[in-house]
């Protein structure tokens, strides 16, 4: 039987969803902003994500020193993200205990200090967290085959901003971003466990329908053109293994064939989550990259994945090759799959395959309190939670026909950034 849940707006616009769930003592309470990367501009990128990090710094009723204290003590756990398109927060606690997260969020969305030591403090933590991300090479690649994927939609930027922006943003740009978008009638509250509705709900109104609603600056956010043909680039740097990311537009997950594409991507290098909690574990070895790179000792590893967005971002398959590589070789490999894909419908036994094992992804990532308060709010971030009830139901329905309409829509050779990580002192192989 379905969990008893209610779906509300109160008058500062704020938007409430609870889940009643009595499986376990607990409660988990998420706060989400719809603001990310996607609402920066050039030379403010990274605003999002540092605002995050001085949500943790305190205000004057919650002081920093008390926040991780008052939530460790409660037997909590609590952790923030920030992504393309949205920023959350979330407590999952005791459900006795649950006061204290509703009180903490409903403060700090109005109340946050931004005091200017804490600021710079945070503005060295994140360059310091931005340079061990440019020490990795999948980091450097990531944002190389990003940037050239876009050029004028703020996809292009990688969420904790670039170097040059960190340097130059002001507390006042920061506390300007907060007051603009930390707003209830940009907000969403997620609320799942061990509760009743209607108790719930005046404990939200009681704690958060008095906050102020704000004036939401207007969206407008750039269109990026199709791709017009494909583009190669290649990334020098440290370290002993060289890899290939191949990045296709992918479709926003709100598309009727979203679910197509992830049966696609289940199909060529295994089924990915999309939990950021992720979740099961299961082996891609029977995917058909995996069996036609890895298997041949083309690759020594293969993944993929596309994430639930508003606007169309990448579908993206990351090669790892081996210590002596030849990329055309792999390229060629990879490439014969693809085209394999698009011109021979696929078995019924092995489309029941991958949509199994996408199923069983999706449910691993989707059954704890946690993760059901996550996805009562997540789903809005891109659509609506219809999204999450019926996704199951779409994946079941996708047929091999399916599958190659919307590969040969989606992997075209002209709509893809195709990226090569080289380490500084090539192996016998050689660069493509």
């Amino acid at each position: 039987m379905d969990s008893p849940a209610l779906f509300t707006k109160l008058a500062n616009g704020l938007t409430v969803h609870l889940k009643e769930i009595h499986t376990a003592p607990l409660i988990s309470h998420w706060v989400w902003y719809r603001v990310g990367s996607r609402n920066e501009v050039p030379g403010k990128t990274g605003l999002s994500h540092w605002v995050e990090h001085l949500q943790f710094k305190g205000t004057p009723r919650f002081p920093p020193s008390v926040l991780d204290k008052a939530i460790s003590r409660e037997g909590g756990v609590w952790n923030a993200f920030t992504y393309l398109d949205w920023t959350t927060y979330y407590e999952t606690l005791p459900a006795d205990r649950i006061g204290l997260a509703l009180e903490l969020e409903a403060d700090r969305m109005i109340n946050s200090v931004f005091d200017p030591a804490m600021v710079e403090a945070e503005r060295t933590v994140i360059l310091s967290e931005l340079e061990g991300n440019e020490n990795e090479p999948l980091f450097q690649l990531g944002r190389a085959v990003q940037q050239a994927s876009f050029q004028h939609h703020p996809y292009r930027n990688e969420v904790i901003g670039n170097r040059e922006d960190l340097l130059q943003i002001t507390r006042e740009d920061l506390v300007q971003h907060y007051r603009q978008y930390y707003v209830p009638n940009n907000a969403l509250i997620a609320i799942a466990g061990d509760f009743r509705l209607e108790e719930m709900l005046q404990r939200v109104r009681e704690v958060y329908e008095s906050l102020p609603a704000g004036e939401i600056p207007p969206r407008n956010i750039p269109v990026e053109p199709s791709p017009s043909g494909e583009k190669r680039l290649e990334v020098h740097g440290p370290g002993e293994t060289a890899y290939i990311q191949v990045a296709y537009r992918a479709l926003p997950a709100a598309h009727p064939d979203f679910a197509v594409l992830m049966v696609i991507d289940s199909l060529l290098s295994g089924p990915a989550s999309l939990n950021m909690f992720g979740g099961g574990g299961i082996s891609n070895k029977t995917s058909r990259l995996y069996r036609a790179l890895v298997e041949k000792e083309l690759a020594v590893g293969v993944g993929g994945g596309v994430q639930a967005t508003i606007d169309p971002f990448l579908f993206e398959i990351t090669i790892t090759l081996p210590p002596v590589y030849h990329p055309d070789q792999t390229l060629r490999a990879f490439d014969e799959q693809i085209v394999r894909l698009m011109e021979t419908p696929v078995t019924s036994k092995e489309i029941q395959r991958a949509i199994k094992q996408a199923r069983a992804l999706f449910a691993y990532g989707s059954e704890n309190i946690t993760n059901q308060a996550f996805w009562l709010g997540y789903a809005e971030m891109f659509d609506h939670y219809d999204w999450f009830v019926h996704y199951l139901d779409r994946l079941s329905q996708v047929t091999p026909m399916d599958v190659q309409r919307v590969a040969q829509q989606v992997l075209t050779p002209q709509g893809r950034v195709v990226g090569f990580y080289l380490p500084e002192e090539n192996r016998p192989g050689g660069a493509p």
